[in-house]
């Protein structure tokens, strides 16, 4: 049994974008704009400073900084996951201190990125992140960038320990979900990560998901979501294609994060452009980015109106 309250971190996570200013700062204003929109949709969570949210591209105080901002508008309201991961293992330790200090509900990592690792590495790298504060810590699990598997021995040997709670599994294998959530047994979340399989991680056992793309759709995933503890299975079904082809659209541009900040635009919500290498949307492309976020906007419309 876990020490901490495991429902909090089930349902529907948004991995959060970064908010700079014009200038490529990090703009707390604004962070604190979209946390409190959010917030509103009925999420469960907010995930800070990982994949989506830019966090291997800024500075430790940056990623502080955008932490303090979301905690500051909805940390009593949201379930605030505070990823820490970074290229040393000091620093992610002074991130994951520095998240418990500003109030965040757990922290979670990657392996250690750039060197290649061993396992017995990227083992000391987590602990030291895991016994360097009380909060729950959650495994990131996303090979296709990290170049590290995760083996299921060594998932097992750090989920025995109470605070390490569950993986957020971005791996594209919806087999190897099942096996994690099999391996750390039936107190140890599995979260699922690649936005196009929410459906069929639930499916095979996820206790909920991590994304990147629920942030210019949350009521889409809310509603895949809604519809599969209903047990209406063809509605989820249905729904989870049209998010697809949705992620499709978003794909098509030189960035998926430059593409989804400028949607949020539109919707007045100014996060800035994505830090470089991370490219934004090109002036040739706005006419496409305004259709495809018409294309969402009626889909939620729809989605809401069938509530």
């Amino acid at each position: 049994m876990k020490p901490y309250d495991l429902d909090r971190f089930k349902g529907i996570t948004i991995a959060m974008y970064s908010s700079y200013n014009e200038h490529g700062e990090i703009n707390k204003e604004a962070a604190r704009k979209l946390a409190r929109h959010y917030a509103s949709t009925g999420v469960s969570g907010l995930y800070v400073g990982g994949s989506s949210g830019e966090g291997m591209l800024q500075s430790t105080e940056e990623r502080k900084q955008m932490l303090e901002a979301v905690i500051a508008e909805v940390g009593q309201e949201l379930t605030i996951i505070a990823h820490v991961g970074a290229p040393s293992t000091r620093d992610s330790v002074e991130l994951a201190k520095h998240a418990e200090q500003a109030g965040a509900h757990a922290v979670s990592a990657v392996p250690a990125i750039y060197y290649r690792l061993s396992p017995q590495s990227v083992e000391a790298h987590w602990q030291a992140i895991v016994d360097s504060t009380s909060l729950p810590f959650i495994i990131y699990h996303i090979p296709q960038t990290t170049g590290f598997q995760l083996s299921k021995g060594l998932l097992v040997k750090m989920a025995a320990q109470g605070k390490v709670i569950g993986v957020k599994i971005s791996a594209e294998s919806t087999f190897e979900l099942q096996q994690f959530k099999a391996a750390g047994g039936k107190d140890f979340l599995v979260l699922n990560g690649p936005d196009e399989q929410y459906l069929a991680g639930r499916s095979i056992g996820a206790d909920g998901g991590i994304g990147g793309t629920y942030g210019v759709m949350p009521e889409l995933f809310l509603k895949i979501e809604q519809c599969y503890v209903q047990g209406k299975m063809a509605e989820a079904q249905k729904w989870q294609f049209i998010v697809n082809e949705l992620i499709v659209e978003l794909l098509s541009f030189p960035s998926l994060y430059g593409a989804c900040k400028a949607i949020l635009k539109l919707r007045g919500f100014d996060t800035g452009e994505p830090r470089m290498p991370l490219l934004p949307v090109a002036a040739s492309d706005m006419d496409r980015i305004e259709l495809l976020n018409e294309r969402i906007l009626n889909d939620i419309s729809q989605a809401k109106s069938l509530a």
